[in-house]
């Protein structure tokens, strides 16, 4: 048994959903977020630190539909355990549904939402395996608003 940790990563050319006047986004919080299990097959092997990246696809009712990891073709039978765990528990994940909401003000200008929408998206994050005091651990950090 072990723990595991993930950050959420902010990639270059990341594309955002572009809010127009009078819209704001909420959610795309996590809110099930189950760690990975360290392999248990390698636990014996004591292996150096590992990552694992993985974009995390989430649809419209903030379920993960799809885990893409980054390089899973080309690696190795022992990073393949390793991704095999990530995609096991992130395909456990749930969000906040990311909303688009429409804000307008009445003719006292008062606001008032006009509507509101669920929008797909995905977040990239990375999940550290280790070894710590003798007994494995997964690394499970996310800085706030690394992107959407």
């Amino acid at each position: 048994m072990g723990e595991t940790s993930y950050r959420e990563r902010a990639t270059a050319g990341m594309q955002h959903y572009q809010l127009a006047l009078g819209e704001i986004s909420a959610g795309a919080t996590p809110l099930l977020h189950p760690a990975p299990v360290y392999p248990p097959a390698l636990l014996a092997a004591r292996l150096p630190p590992q990552e694992v990246e993985a974009l995390l696809v989430v649809d419209t009712e903030g379920k993960v539909n799809d885990v893409r990891i980054a390089d899973e073709a080309q690696a190795d039978p022992q990073q393949r355990l390793f991704a095999q765990a990530v995609r096991t528990a992130a395909e456990q994940w749930t969000f906040e549904p990311l909303r688009i909401s429409r804000w307008a003000a009445d003719a006292n200008g008062n606001p008032h939402e006009v509507d509101s929408e669920a929008r797909p998206f995905s977040l990239h994050y990375v999940f550290h395996f280790a070894w710590k005091d003798g007994k494995p651990v997964t690394d499970a950090s996310a800085p706030p608003d690394a992107g959407r």
